[in-house]
């Protein structure tokens, strides 16, 4: 079940923020200057492939944990958590930007016990009426299915995450499956509090042609098609892409 954002009077929890990064240094930095992450403790999560690119920025923020490991979103994300001390994590991708009162949202869902985890409302920075029926979409797909994407800048209680293990080492749909493991573990709460995401992939694949490939990929998934196979295609399919992980829808 979902559950109701609401106001509480208990104290801030201690949050960090979980940023995994392969070969978007321009994104991140972005992301670091645009995004209010103060009071939060703030933990990239690169690979060496990152290391020239990251230097700048490693010099510019000393406030930032910086852990170097093994490429995959799965395993950046997990390597993140393993070094965060806050009593939520919020894994945030590069390209995404949380929007204004993301801290009073996350604040409202540790004021429920039941809530385990949640998302945030996913918002596109492009004008395009695309743009919107996408967002439309994911709205109805998290409020029927209670499925948010990583894009949504996914939180969970550090206890349970802890107690599922962290995400499972898929090359695609880590996001999905964990939250359907998420999903048996408690409530999860929708924040209205819009996560801004680049459009660049629809921009750049057609708006069309991207959502359509995405819903492809997730059909298969529940229709179990095994994550390795689905993410052979995806990489045959977007062979210049250079993230890593789930495909928004």
């Amino acid at each position: 079940m979902w559950a109701d954002e609401r106001t509480t009077d208990q104290p801030m929890p201690s949050i960090s923020v979980v940023i995994p990064v392969y070969r978007d240094a321009d994104a991140l930095a972005r992301l670091l200057d645009a995004t209010e992450l103060g009071a939060c403790e703030i933990i990239v999560a690169a690979t060496d492939a990152d290391r020239e690119a990251l230097a700048e920025i490693r010099v510019r923020r000393p406030d930032v944990i910086w852990i170097e490991g093994t490429r995959g979103r799965a395993r950046q994300m997990n390597a993140g958590a393993a070094a965060a001390h806050g009593e939520w994590i919020v894994f945030l991708h590069a390209d995404t930007q949380l929007g204004s009162g993301w801290r009073r949202a996350l604040e409202s869902a540790a004021g429920d016990s039941r809530v385990v985890g949640g998302c945030f409302r996913l918002a596109l920075d492009s004008r395009a009426w695309c743009a919107r029926a996408i967002e439309a979409g994911v709205r109805w797909r998290v409020r029927l299915l209670r499925l948010p994407y990583g894009d949504q800048a996914i939180f969970v209680r550090r206890t349970v995450f802890d107690e599922m293990g962290g995400y499972t080492d898929l090359p695609l749909m880590e996001d999905v499956e964990f939250v359907g493991r998420l999903r048996r573990a408690g409530r999860l709460f929708a924040s209205a509090v819009p996560a801004l995401t680049s459009a660049r992939r629809w921009e750049r694949d057609g708006w069309l042609r991207r959502s359509a490939s995405n819903v492809l990929l997730l059909m298969g998934y529940f229709c179990g098609v095994s994550p390795e196979r689905l993410g052979r295609l995806y990489n045959k399919k977007y062979a210049d892409q250079t993230r890593v992980g789930h495909p928004q829808l």
